[in-house]
């Protein structure tokens, strides 16, 4: 979660008391209507208990720019993006919606340990393939993954930017895309979203 240094918001709790102050006044930046960044707003917004209008944007790049320059409060940013602007100090980081401190940002907590529990969220990126693909093929293509992640150089480039990698069986993945769009579909509802 980023806001604008210039909004004198040094808390999770001040951004919140600032919503709860003024319901529906405050607003938030998102990468597109349902992307990662919007749900995971929608979800601390929901568990925070908070009324603020959502500003989508048609990608990421463009939503920080708006957060610096004040015309939008907060962004829930991925971090690979986010962290060369923290640490010029164009934004500021008030929490991560990880379960876990960020290893890049490590003296700043998590949303759970801000005070909204029940809003943690991962950003993840996943290897998929076509439904019909050969069995062999898709284990190839995990082994293959696994081989390129482990490599040191690949581990200290996601490391710089804060991207933490992990490795599911092809199986496990199934059912953890399954878990994520039930996950998606509850925010979704609770949020009142609908499709554009």
């Amino acid at each position: 979660m980023v806001v604008s240094p210039q909004r004198g918001w040094k808390t999770v709790a001040d951004v919140v008391a600032a919503a709860k102050a003024k319901p529906g006044q405050l607003n938030y930046a998102s990468a597109g209507m349902g992307s990662a960044t919007h749900m995971n707003a929608e979800k601390f917004r929901l568990q925070a208990g908070i009324d603020a209008q959502h500003v989508p944007f048609k990608g990421t790049p463009e939503a920080p720019g708006d957060v610096i320059g004040g015309r939008n409060d907060w962004f829930f940013a991925p971090l690979s993006s986010a962290l060369p602007l923290i640490k010029d100090g164009k934004l500021q980081a008030l929490a991560v919606s990880t379960a876990e401190r960020a290893p890049t940002l490590p003296d700043v907590p998590t949303t759970v340990e801000a005070g909204v529990p029940g809003s943690d969220y991962t950003f993840w990126v996943g290897l998929i393939a076509p439904a019909a693909t050969p069995l062999p093929v898709v284990r190839r293509l995990q082994e293959e993954a696994v081989k390129a992640l482990a490599q040191p150089e690949v581990r200290e480039r996601m490391a710089k930017l804060g991207a933490d990698p992990f490795t599911m069986a092809p199986a496990a993945f199934n059912g953890f895309i399954r878990l994520e769009m039930e996950s998606a579909a509850r925010i979704a509802k609770a949020a009142n979203l609908r499709a554009p």
